[in-house]
């Protein structure tokens, strides 16, 4: 078990500010940050295997309705039909109006919105039995609006995508909207549908093919391009905002484009990591959460590096955007420091005593 301290407000070593806790880490810790890292469209949505999506009638929707009858002398159908293609009529196309209905001759007003073509069929084939000769109703989609999918932010050409009975995924979409118009290691895919959202990694979509799921009617496919950075601070050999240009940065990787540990200043045992994690990933570890009542927690990942086993650690603890890294000064560095401020006051009172010497030696010569 990793070693865990929550600070609190009631804490005696607390110092004005906020609750956080201090996570040493450990190969538990990344097994449960890797998990908490990676998001998932098939975890939050489904998965590939459970086929695609029913595309049933909706408002908007256009569609043609057949009538075929087994012989001429019926309700359609008249006696003297001559040379006719079959014994059938096509009433004109209609729109599937707000109510949902649609209608048909001596069928009266059938409800389509929400059914399978299949279910409105067998509707309409019922209606009509007492009139027409063994009657026979085909259906077709001629449009469908209701089954379409919008596609916006940085593709080459924002669009709505009418989704087919085969199934489309989400990189089938995106293609039809012409691609991506930004460097996939900085753009994100999120999808937005009935009320809940995932985002993931436009990279980590296509290196796994389980997360390109079908798409679903009124869904809304947001493609957007997000520079990923994060922090330096301390005794590295760089300070500053760095950006991850990686699809999987690790805190050693992160390490070393901030320039390393500087030798003569940094404390190897107190590289520390900051970011804001779920109550969920904290109750995994064990830590009693029931005094943080939002639902994200401030944590401190702390790595020593003089344990040779943590070298291993960091090179598999991912890093996450905005994250913040800071290298702590050692314990020599900040008592230099402290003679520094020790010695510029001494300096500064001696000072003082011979400034006061000089005046009065300079009042007597005048």
């Amino acid at each position: 078990m990793a070693a865990i301290k929550v600070v609190n407000s009631r804490s005696k070593e607390k110092r004005p500010g906020v609750d956080y806790a201090l996570v040493d880490i450990s190969a538990a810790v990344i097994a449960n940050v890797n998990q908490a890292v990676t998001a998932s469209l098939q975890g939050s949505f489904g998965g590939r295997s459970g086929g695609s999506p029913s595309l049933p009638l909706g408002a908007g929707d256009v569609v043609g309705v057949t009538i075929f009858e087994s012989q001429a002398g019926g309700l359609f159908i008249p006696v003297d039909a001559g040379s006719r293609a079959g014994n059938f009529v096509t009433i004109p196309n209609q729109t599937i109006g707000r109510d949902g209905m649609i209608f048909v001759p001596y069928a009266g007003r059938i409800r389509a919105s929400g059914r399978a073509v299949e279910d409105v069929q067998e509707d309409v084939q019922r209606s009509l039995a007492n009139r027409a000769i063994e009657p026979q109703v085909l259906i077709t989609k001629v449009s469908s609006r209701s089954a379409q999918v919008a596609v916006l932010g940085d593709v080459n050409n924002a669009t709505k995508v009418e989704v087919s009975e085969a199934g489309d995924r989400i990189l089938d979409v995106i293609s039809q909207a012409g691609g991506l118009s930004t460097p996939g290691l900085e753009t994100y895919v999120t999808i937005q549908r009935r009320g809940r959202t995932a985002t993931v990694l436009y990279d980590h979509l296509i290196k796994t093919p389980a997360e390109n799921i079908f798409v679903s009617p009124g869904d809304t496919i947001i493609v957007n391009r997000e520079r990923r950075t994060y922090l330096a601070f301390g005794a590295s050999g760089q300070n500053g905002r760095f950006d991850f240009e990686d699809s999987k940065l690790t805190l050693g990787d992160a390490l070393g484009k901030a320039g390393g540990l500087l030798d003569g200043r940094a404390d190897p045992a107190q590289v520390l990591l900051y970011r804001v994690v779920d109550r969920e990933f904290l109750k995994k570890l064990g830590v009693d959460v029931r005094n943080h009542q939002s639902a994200t927690v401030p944590v401190i990942f702390k790595a020593n590096l003089r344990d040779p086993s943590a070298m291993f650690l960091v090179q598999k603890f991912p890093m996450q955007d905005k994250d913040i890294l800071y290298i702590s000064n050692s314990k020599s560095t900040e008592l230099i420091k402290f003679l520094d401020v020790v010695n510029s006051v001494s300096s500064t009172a001696s000072g003082v005593s011979s400034d006061i010497v000089t005046v009065r030696d300079s009042g007597r010569d005048l």
